[in-house]
């Protein structure tokens, strides 16, 4: 059923038929609850791209979002786990979200240009973000609506929520010292993501508060699947001096730090401490059970979309353009309480 076809089946016309779809105050409430009921009975549904045209607004908000092999091939929930809290922020606002999948073989600022050539969406919101990310500029300088998850090296003059790598590192590397451990490993994606970058400035200054000195042997920054996490431990493991405690900013990681522990006949836990980045469902089958962190992610959802309404809205409010952390909670295992003395 089309406009036309209500406005027939009423015998009023499409232009009234239209403004009593829109609340326009010339029309009588008789005829809009007239209208309105016959559009909900025959299932009519708006022509959103005319509206669109006509509105100079699309209604939706644009996630660009990464694709990665692990998460494919590990199940792992976090984004559409935030997606869930995202879009149900959104719909209380009349705002659909569109997911705009990106390879990683793909260009991404070009692939950004391209959506933004077809007018889809009224805000964006970015994620992975990179130490200097052009689509943060490009989208900052053309004062489109848009919020960062993640920040860049300069998280200024752009609205962003990150998740805060610092009190996680910080407080994993700190409980590691504190059993004891002075020989930590960690292993982390490459520095082209901005929070790689702040997850090794964190690692060294813990070490170093605690009066450790940082060893570049024991730092690990590349692929961080299972089977590189698991390539990583042996070469730790094959040093003159082997840590005895590993730290991974990896979802799926500790799968291979496992594997690679016990092909080496070492129980974690017992010969050697392991602490994750967080819950997923790949890691919480592993035994001994994994220390890590856990994230409420449908609320980190909602706050996303809360702060893309805000930014939509706000008309270049300066409150608009600020940051925020959002933080980590431990979850306690069996895996990180290998005594290093008896190693």
């Amino acid at each position: 059923m089309n406009i036309r076809g209500l406005a027939q089946h009423l015998n009023l016309s499409i232009g009234t038929v239209s403004r009593a779809l829109n609340d326009a105050s010339d029309v009588s409430t008789a005829t809009r609850r007239r209208v309105i009921e016959a559009a909900a009975r025959l299932g009519y549904t708006p022509n959103q791209s005319g509206r669109s045209l006509r509105r100079g607004k699309t209604g939706a908000v644009a996630f660009i979002l990464p694709v990665t092999a692990e998460s494919g091939a590990y199940g792992d929930p976090f984004f559409l786990s935030l997606m869930g809290g995202l879009q149900r922020h959104l719909e209380r606002a009349s705002y659909e979200l569109i997911v705009l999948p990106v390879r990683h073989d793909q260009n991404e600022l070009e692939h950004l240009r391209r959506s933004l050539g077809r007018g889809i969406a009224d805000a964006w919101l970015l994620a992975e973000i990179k130490r200097h990310d052009e689509r943060v500029e490009l989208l900052a300088a053309r004062q489109l609506p848009f919020v960062a998850f993640g920040r860049t090296g300069n998280p200024s003059g752009y609205p962003w929520l990150d998740l805060d790598f610092q009190q996680l590192i910080s407080n994993a590397v700190s409980r590691l010292i504190g059993q004891g451990h002075r020989r930590i490993a960690l292993i982390t994606p490459g520095l082209d993501v901005n929070f790689s970058s702040i997850v090794i400035d964190t690692y060294r200054e813990v070490l170093e508060a605690a009066q450790l000195t940082p060893d570049e042997q024991l730092i690990y920054v590349g692929d961080i699947d299972p089977v590189a996490c698991a390539a990583a431990t042996d070469a730790f493991l094959d040093l003159d001096d082997p840590p005895t405690a590993a730290f991974a900013m990896s979802e799926n990681g500790p799968v291979g730090i496992y594997a690679a522990l016990r092909g080496r006949g070492l129980q974690p836990g017992m010969d050697f401490a392991v602490i994750g980045s967080r819950d997923t469902p790949a890691c919480m089958g592993l035994d001994p059970p994994l220390t890590c962190f856990s994230l409420d992610l449908h609320a980190l959802g909602e706050k996303l979309g809360s702060m893309l309404i805000d930014v939509i809205t706000a008309d270049g409010v300066p409150g608009c353009k600020s940051g925020l952390l959002w933080p980590f909670r431990l979850r306690e295992g069996e895996s990180d309480f290998a005594d290093p003395s008896e190693q």
